[in-house]
């Protein structure tokens, strides 16, 4: 067993900003940084995401969002405190952070962050979304918000965010 993680490089980084178009068909990405304040956040995205779709210009289309990191997810809920709450409780009752974890211990792992609970929560989470595009919105349902959830903050996060479509 290897006591160290195995790294993914890229040959050339990813470019901040990026546009392409063929026809009506364009394709547009971004990547941006978000600053979270605790160790188990939750940050709402939905007019972050919306906005850049708007200014896209695409009518009908995807967008993709992912996050750049293990212990940061993205997913859909709603944003209220009371369910925020009670997110951040389901968390920790299915995945404790005192578990004697082997990924927290030095004789098998060499990160010294102590978050295997963080990786863990990750998969419960994931790590990506697809969502439509229709009349040049975001489609989402009445209480439905683009949330993303840090695990092992406070951090800053990076996601990459991908609009293709019609414009």
């Amino acid at each position: 067993m290897s006591k160290s993680s195995t790294v993914t490089v890229r040959e050339t980084p990813v470019a901040e900003v990026t546009t392409v178009s063929a026809g009506a068909l364009k394709i547009h990405g971004e990547t941006f940084v978000i600053e979270t304040d605790e160790r188990v956040d939750v940050v709402d995205l939905t007019e972050r995401i919306m906005e850049l779709v708007r200014g896209v210009n695409v009518r009908e289309g995807i967008v993709s969002l992912w996050s750049l990191h293990t212990t940061c997810t993205v997913f859909i809920n709603e944003f209220q405190t009371a369910l925020l709450s009670d997110i951040k409780r389901f968390l920790e009752k299915m995945v404790a952070r005192d578990e004697a974890w082997v990924h927290n211990d030095p004789d098998f792992s060499d990160c010294d962050r102590m978050n295997a609970d963080s990786h863990l929560r990750a998969l419960l989470l994931g790590h990506s979304l697809t969502l439509q595009i229709s009349g040049g919105d975001v489609v989402l349902g009445q209480w439905q918000r683009i949330l993303m959830g840090e695990l092992d903050g406070p951090r800053s996060r990076t996601l990459r965010v991908q609009v293709w479509g019609i414009a």
